[in-house]
């Protein structure tokens, strides 16, 4: 059956970056549209990151709880799908702002509200589907229809980001889990992907964060 430690590796992932925007924003000088850039071409990557992510559960996941998971299901999978609802017009909300404040450097202040709406549905989200979701989806979700979660994400992301996009999961991810996530992979990759994606996430995170070894999500106030 499914192996769910991943999940708990990519919420880590959204909590530390998420959580870290709004003050990200909140430090750009209005106008200062070198700074904006940066910043703004991150937040686009993570909040496109999120919306496949949770689109992924919301083709793959939530209908096979629906017709498995009985009543356990049933009490709280019509829940997740209003907070995947609300989270994606937060998020929305979010990605429309961005293109102007990356334009002019000007608007930070509602972006970083914006980002603090985003952030404090997401937040509660996760926390509900750790507790109630996960353990579902291992005792009715087979390890291969978990995996096409994985895959769907991979698919809607472009080549050039996957590597980046890897080494931001991997910060806070476990070793064993890692290694369990590349098992299929071809060899080149087992092999390649978690030295490039470390690298290549301590050089971004230097650029947006200012340092290769930003907060951890466990240090981030929520």
């Amino acid at each position: 059956m499914a192996d769910v430690r991943d999940m708990y590796m990519a919420h880590a992932f959204m909590r530390r970056e998420f959580g870290l925007l709004p003050q990200l924003v909140q430090a750009v000088a209005p106008g200062d549209t070198a700074r904006a850039q940066v910043v703004g071409a991150h937040a686009e990557l993570v909040c496109r990151l999120l919306h496949l992510h949770h689109e992924g559960e919301d083709l793959l996941l939530w209908p096979r709880l629906h017709e498995r998971g009985g009543a356990a299901a049933e009490a709280i999978v019509p829940t997740m799908e209003k907070q995947h609802h609300a989270i994606e017009g937060a998020n929305a909300a979010v990605v429309n702002l961005l293109p102007g404040w990356r334009r002019t450097g000007h608007g930070g202040k509602e972006l970083a509200d914006a980002f603090e709406s985003l952030n404090a549905a997401l937040l509660e989200h996760m926390a509900v589907e750790e507790r109630e979701i996960l353990p579902l989806a291992a005792k009715h979700v087979t390890a291969a229809e978990w995996k096409q979660l994985g895959e769907h994400g991979m698919r809607g992301t472009p080549k050039k980001d996957l590597p980046l996009a890897f080494g931001m999961a991997m910060y806070e991810g476990d070793p064993e889990v890692i290694k369990a996530v590349l098992a299929e992979a071809p060899l080149p990759a087992r092999l390649l992907m978690p030295l490039v994606g470390r690298r290549l996430y301590a050089k971004h995170a230097k650029r947006v964060h200012g340092t290769a070894t930003p907060r951890r999500s466990t240090a981030i106030a929520h």
